[in-house]
């Protein structure tokens, strides 16, 4: 595993659940992180103080919004330095029956969830390339593979991410840069925990995950030049590959 001293992460959707474990995994293992928040700032500021505060910062955006993404990632670069790890957690999970979903419902779900990935990659990516380096990780769902109890839009979403993390590492695998995705089921945050349609014993394991259980293998990901294109299943064996 390489040595991710130093390296500049930046984390979409930081302030609480799996962005925000992610943001303090990558931390402890000695990246200067970025946590970005669009309206929890509270939240986001008790992950801050967890972390050492010279090599910390929060950085407000909505990451649907294309001139937010690059003024957010501009900021990230005057202040810790260009983005080396990008990680794409943010996202929205509006549970409706198929009757109940609207175009505009269609709409927000893929802007959140897969066009905020595209934007963001494509905003950190120049940098990268220039320096021949990079770790782009896109958090996707078990509802990519298998369906969603959130809704049909919601698991569309999620597995453009899944076809999006390929696209990008087929170009990409000769400069240096990986791109995978972590497809998580179940992991008690408070989206799932909110959700009374989700229960501990539709998990195989017979539990919730960890937020934590899913940022150990973004650090992995982070320190190996090896995988890329992957999906890797953190989901107590509900979707088998």
């Amino acid at each position: 595993m390489e040595d991710l001293s130093g390296k500049v992460a930046l984390v979409t959707g930081a302030s609480r659940g799996i962005g925000r474990a992610i943001a303090l995994a990558l931390g402890h293992a000695g990246c200067r992180v970025a946590l970005n928040y669009r309206a929890r700032k509270l939240d986001a500021e008790a992950a801050a103080c967890l972390m050492d505060e010279a090599d910390t910062m929060l950085v407000r955006a909505d990451v649907s919004s294309r001139g937010q993404v690059e003024r957010m990632v501009r900021e990230v670069a005057a202040t810790l330095g260009a983005v080396e790890i990008l990680v794409n957690n943010a996202g929205i999970a509006k549970v409706q029956q198929i009757e109940e979903i609207t175009l505009e419902d269609w709409d927000e779900q893929i802007a959140v969830n897969l066009t905020s990935c595209f934007l963001t990659t494509q905003a950190v990516l120049p940098e990268m390339r220039r320096r021949r380096w990079g770790r782009i990780l896109n958090i996707s769902s078990v509802a990519a593979q298998a369906g969603s109890i959130v809704g049909p839009h919601y698991a569309a979403a999620k597995a453009g991410m899944l076809g999006l993390t390929r696209g990008y590492a087929k170009l990409l695998a000769k400069e240096g840069i990986t791109v995978n995705a972590i497809a998580p089921a179940l992991v008690r945050t408070d989206m799932v925990t909110a959700n009374a349609l989700a229960r501990p014993e539709m998990i195989p394991v017979g539990r919730f995950g960890e937020a934590g259980e899913v940022a150990d293998v973004a650090v992995m990901l982070a320190g190996n030049g090896y995988i890329t294109g992957q999906t890797i299943n953190v989901n107590g064996g509900w979707y088998m590959s």
